[in-house]
């Protein structure tokens, strides 16, 4: 390009341990690399909409790898062709403009789902766009990985180890209910981590009476505890997923959770045990960033660097097979990669006597797409 590179940056979605380690190595790889200028949109997607920008110097960004959530902000409400401070307006020519105002030559967008469906809309109108999948879900489709995945496995599995003893010490059966949303990615991974008994994902739909069954064989067999790791959006045989809130201003209203009281309701009166729910919540996406996902969010804010440089836009940085590589928005807009049943770590859990709350899972294989599963 004859003249100076200068590229806008931001954090949509949900907030994310790992998403600094993007802003940092981006704006780092840019400027000394490149030379380029860096500028930030606070607020993810509402910076852009109400022109709220903030250059990044080397200086900025130094200093941050080790910090969770974003120095940038971020916002799950903010959608440029659905802006709620306008009822729902349409202002994403008023975006494209401004993006041209600043005279940018891209924008890395780092976000989940919702952050791709939005940048593949604003890139088929004309904005550069590089994505970088961020999600503690690990439900994009594309990448094998996103990073804070691993830091939302690591603070569950913890979690469930720390179950353990006062479920023994008690006799109990503790249910644990970790995030996820529509996939089980992070209860089946901490579950398999933690030695869940009984793992409940959205992917598999349960019987209550197969769990209070594997409950009451470990009360006659002297085990007198059990550990359930459930999904939020797990739900029961011919039922649907528990909803909490609906908050209609936001690009993805719906939000799960409480399946986790639902299923200790059911199970009080099939089993002996005393039964006890921990909602993990937000606890799952906060603080600092495991080693893996430090690394991994490095590895993909420098890759986002190089489409940049070599003006591949419209593509989103992914790990296919622990190489880097990039896929087009418009396969990731819109999807969900759920866990497939021929998952790797599904069959390890099986295999090792590990209840996915039905008696037989072969019977929820018919109609499920199955795909590479992450290793």
């Amino acid at each position: 390009m004859s003249h100076p590179l200068r590229v806008g940056v931001l954090t949509g979605g949900g907030d994310c341990p790992g998403l600094n380690a993007v802003i940092r190595a981006v704006t780092k790889s840019l400027i000394l690399k490149h030379n380029a200028q860096v500028v930030g949109f606070e607020d993810g997607f509402l910076g852009l909409v109400e022109r709220r920008i903030r250059p990044l110097s080397y200086k900025d960004v130094s200093g941050i790898l080790t910090l969770g959530g974003t120095i940038l902000g971020t916002s799950n409400k903010a959608n440029p062709f659905k802006y709620h401070e306008r009822g729902g307006a349409d202002v994403s020519p008023q975006v494209v403009k401004y993006y041209k105002e600043l005279g940018l030559s891209a924008i890395v967008t780092i976000g989940g789902d919702g952050t791709m469906s939005i940048s593949h809309r604003l890139q088929e109108m004309g904005i550069n766009i590089v994505g970088v999948p961020k999600t503690i879900d690990n439900d994009l489709m594309g990448t094998d990985r996103t990073f804070g995945f691993d830091t939302a496995v690591t603070i569950a599995t913890e979690a469930i180890d720390r179950l353990h003893t006062t479920a023994q010490s008690h006799n109990r059966v503790m249910i644990i209910e970790t995030m996820g949303r529509y996939a089980g990615w992070i209860a089946l991974y901490a579950g398999a981590a933690g030695g869940a008994d009984v793992i409940l994902i959205p992917e598999v739909e349960y019987d209550v009476n197969e769990i209070a069954k594997i409950c009451r064989g470990r009360e006659l067999g002297g085990q007198n505890f059990t550990i359930i790791a459930i999904a939020e959006g797990a739900k029961p045989s011919g039922g649907s997923m528990e909803v909490k809130r609906v908050i209609e201003d936001s690009p993805d209203p719906v939000r799960l959770g409480g399946i986790g009281y639902v299923l200790g309701d059911q199970l009080r009166s099939l089993v002996r045990s005393e039964v006890r729910t921990s909602v993990l919540g937000h606890i799952q996406r906060g603080g600092t960033p495991t080693p893996y996902d430090r690394n991994l969010a490095t590895a993909f804010g420098t890759y986002a660097t190089s489409l940049v440089v070599d003006g591949r836009f419209g593509r989103m940085v992914a790990l296919q097979q622990n190489r880097l590589t990039s896929v087009p928005l418009e396969e990731v807009a819109n999807k969900t990669r759920t866990v497939p049943m021929d998952s790797p770590m599904l069959a390890a859990a099986l295999a090792v006597g590990t209840s996915f709350g039905v008696e037989s899972i072969e019977a929820n294989l018919d109609g499920q797409e199955t795909t590479a599963a992450i290793s």
